[in-house]
Order: structure tokens, then C-alpha cells, then sequence
């Protein structure tokens, strides 16, 4: 077992991604404090180990089929090199590619899972967990033991600052194992239609989440945001529903936006929303749930019924 800390880098468009960079920024920290190094695995992709100058050493692993995410072939790496090197942490980004991959390299190499972390310490040698559960109503705290620990961060968790640098870092450079008998190929990324509003750059959003109850009643929220001249975003459940398309999402698997303000209705708050909006500078909160952990961020909130709050607004912007 040794004492590094060794994070999962994620790419995309050929750019290391910001969330690796906040994983890379606390395994710094970590590592500091267990005596060992700040360790990234890149999978495919080895020219981008340019691009993670604060890293100690970079594990560049490339080979047929590496270029783009595939569970398959990104858990048998992982893996590999995991029971070869036995960091004492392990980092991955809670992102649609790390909740895939944390809880088989879990089971593949028999260690303890944290998700949804929003922090980690060590404390007296031991590593310990800050977790969200119950859409982030509890805040769960744990100590991960065995020699090797995997910890599933919930991205924007830290800063990503931290783990940016411009110097050159070491690399070492590995071939991937043959992977000729890999059943999963990667064959085209399918991206969102960008001919929609783009939300990421409004000034005022008015967004909405379950809590609108049906795909009739969105009327009532697109008056309102008529009347302020904001487009309308939504959480994942709404476009999972096709209520509205997937390029007005917030969140994790969806888009990070930073308006001067937002405004939302019936959205309780989960952790996967929180990611994508929290940066807002002022944050209006409508959910008849005064426990809602959307109330923890939110700078102003009421529990009104949206039905009788959304007609009052409306009206008093004269919509």
C-alpha cells in the first residue's frame, strides 16, 4: 500500500475536464497530509497530460479503443493499475462517466465506496468522508479504512483552481493490456441540438422541477418568465420527461449556469441540481417544503404554493 492519492481524470473535446482539475486540487491536499503524491491516471488521449501540470506523476495509459469513455475498457485500466500501484485514495468526479465507473473499480478491487462526497480529510491517519444522502438532507460522515479507499466527489465540491498548473509535469507513460476481446465500442458522442436558447449565458433564469406537478401547468412558469424576459430551465426530471428539451437542464448531467439570478419553483434541491446553478448570485427558492435542501443555498425562499405565488408575480411585473 502506498500513500498516494490517485485521481480518475475525465476529457472531453479534447480538453481535461474542470471537475478532474477539483479532484486533482484536493489530492494535492490529501496526499500532503498522508506523506505521498498527487497521482492522475489519464485513460487515451496521452497528449492531454500537458494539461495537468500540478499533478506529481501522470499514469498515461493508452491503447486501441482508449480515445473515449467505455465502461469496459475504463474499468479494466482502473483496475489494472489500482492493484498495481495501491494509492490510499482514490478520486473520481460523481459525473455520469464516474458514478459508471466508481462502483465496479469498487467491486473489482474490493475497497470501500464514498459517493456523493462533498468532502475528505484525514484525521489521525485515517480517511474520512463528508456524504450527502436523501437529496442532501443528512450529511453523513465516514471512515474509510482498508488500504485502498474510493471516494465519488459531487463535482464543484472544490475548488478547481487548486489543481490547475503550468509547469510539466512527469509523466510515465503505459501501454493498455489487449483489449481485443473489449464487446464495447465506442461509436459517436450525441450532443444536444444547440439551435435552442442558450441558457448559460441569461442574466435571469426562471427554472423549474418536479414540484410543477405536469407538462400543462408550465404555462403558468412561462408567463412569469415572459414577463421578466428569462428563458425557462428546468431539472433533470423535467427533460427526462420531455417536458422541455435537455439543452434548458441544470445540473450535473446537464448545463452549469451563473445568472445574476435565479429563480426556482418546485425544485427540492438535490445534489445533481445544486452542481450546475450554486455559483448564481442571487437565488429564489419556491418549494412548499420548508426542509428542502434547496432553503441551505437559497438567499431568499418561500414554502407558498407555486400556484398561488407564479399568477401574484406575474401580474405585478404587469405579464
Amino acid at each position: 500500500m502506498s500513500s498516494d492519492v490517485l485521481v480518475v481524470a475525465e476529457h472531453a473535446n479534447g480538453k481535461i475536464t474542470d471537475t478532474t482539475y477539483e479532484l486533482l486540487g484536493k489530492a494535492k491536499e490529501l496526499s500532503s497530509s498522508l506523506g505521498g503524491q498527487a497521482v492522475v491516471l489519464l485513460i487515451g488521449q496521452p497528449s492531454l497530460s500537458a494539461q495537468l501540470g500540478a499533478a506529481d506523476l501522470v499514469i498515461s495509459v493508452d491503447g486501441a479503443g482508449l480515445a473515449d469513455y467505455t465502461a469496459e475498457g475504463y474499468e479494466r485500466v482502473a483496475a489494472e493499475q489500482v492493484a498495481q500501484r495501491q494509492p490510499r485514495v482514490v478520486l473520481i468526479s460523481t459525473t455520469t462517466q464516474g458514478l459508471d465507473l466508481a462502483g465496479a473499480l469498487s467491486a473489482m478491487a474490493d475497497a470501500p465506496l464514498a459517493s456523493y462526497v462533498v468532502d475528505v480529510a484525514v484525521e489521525d491517519a485515517a480517511v474520512v468522508t463528508t456524504s450527502q444522502i436523501y437529496g442532501g438532507k443528512i450529511m453523513a460522515e465516514v471512515e474509510l479504512g482498508g488500504p485502498t479507499a474510493i471516494c465519488a466527489a459531487i463535482a464543484g465540491s472544490f475548488p478547481a483552481d487548486a489543481g490547475r498548473g503550468d509547469g510539466a509535469p512527469n509523466v510515465e507513460f503505459v501501454a493498455a493490456t489487449d483489449a481485443s476481446d473489449q464487446r464495447i465500442t465506442f461509436r459517436a458522442l450525441i450532443e444536444p441540438d444547440a439551435s435552442d436558447v442558450d441558457i448559460t449565458a441569461a442574466d435571469v433564469l426562471v427554472a423549474i422541477g418536479r414540484g410543477i406537478g405536469s407538462k400543462d401547468d408550465i404555462e403558468l412558469v412561462q408567463e412569469l418568465a415572459d414577463a421578466l424576459g428569462a428563458p425557462l430551465a428546468a431539472s433533470r426530471p423535467i427533460t427526462d420527461a420531455g417536458w422541455l428539451p435537455k439543452t434548458r437542464q441544470v445540473g450535473k448531467s446537464g448545463l452549469t449556469v451563473k445568472p445574476r439570478g435565479y429563480l426556482m419553483f418546485g425544485i427540492s434541491g438535490a445534489p445533481e441540481h445544486l452542481e450546475g446553478m450554486r455559483d448564481a448570485e442571487l437565488i429564489i427558492a419556491c418549494n412548499t417544503d420548508e426542509a428542502a435542501p434547496i432553503f441551505d443555498v437559497a438567499h431568499y425562499g418561500t414554502t407558498l404554493d407555486l400556484f398561488d405565488l407564479l399568477p401574484a408575480l406575474t401580474e405585478q411585473l404587469g405579464g
